[in-house]
């Protein structure tokens, strides 16, 4: 990968814990980029790729058994090769804004800390699949475990992450909390507890800094 095709776009993920209004707020944050003038880019992960798609379907469902972790860690990291290749790296070398929700944040929060798998298969991973692409920014969208489930319970049928304990969810939001205190420049904190419009500007101004 040339340096110019590193550079010329822009990768900003949104993160957080169940419940955490991620996708409203990707919806609000690209009107408001293309409204700017730029181009943007939303997706997904696991997801984004026919590939993607249908490892997301698998990750999610539940099958009656438990996935081992590894399993687990690879098949996101399987969707995230084709994500790479197909939708994010060809979007940055146009020059687009990728905004997407989740990324390898999630696979250190959820893989490695809640699954107990550690950072090293994380990092082994991150390194073997994405070389150097690292996010520009990273949203966190922070929210207290008990009303992120409280609100993925009232949306309906969730999947296999929203089904799980309390503890695991909040191994998973300590993680997140962790990963932004150690590179503050890269990461915005936002409280997705408040109100809806001041998440959006709060996030608006986050990633202005990045652009």
């Amino acid at each position: 990968m040339t340096e110019q095709a590193r550079s010329s776009g822009r990768l900003i993920t949104l993160e957080g814990g169940e419940g955490a209004g991620k996708s409203t707020q990707i919806a609000r944050l690209a009107a408001r980029l293309e409204a700017d003038g730029h181009r943007v880019r939303t997706t997904r992960e696991p997801g984004g790729t026919q590939l993607g798609e249908a490892v997301r379907a698998v990750l999610m469902a539940d099958h009656g058994l438990p996935m081992p972790a590894m399993s687990e860690l690879l098949l996101v990291f399987a969707a995230r090769a084709a994500h790479l290749a197909e939708v994010i790296e060809p979007a940055l070398a146009a020059g687009e804004i990728v905004i997407c929700d989740r990324f390898t944040d999630a696979s250190f929060a959820y893989q490695g800390a809640a699954r107990g798998l550690g950072h090293g298969p994380v990092e082994t991973l991150e390194a073997l699949v994405q070389g150097e692409r690292r996010p520009d920014g990273v949203v966190l969208l922070d929210l207290p475990v008990t009303e992120g489930m409280a609100r993925a319970e009232a949306r309906g049928k969730g999947n296999r992450f929203d089904e799980e304990a309390r503890d695991f969810h909040e191994v998973v939001r300590q993680c997140y909390l962790d990963r932004a205190a150690a590179a503050p420049a890269r990461y915005a904190v936002i409280d997705a507890a408040a109100e809806v419009d001041t998440v959006a500007e709060r996030i608006a101004s986050a990633v202005q800094t990045w652009l």
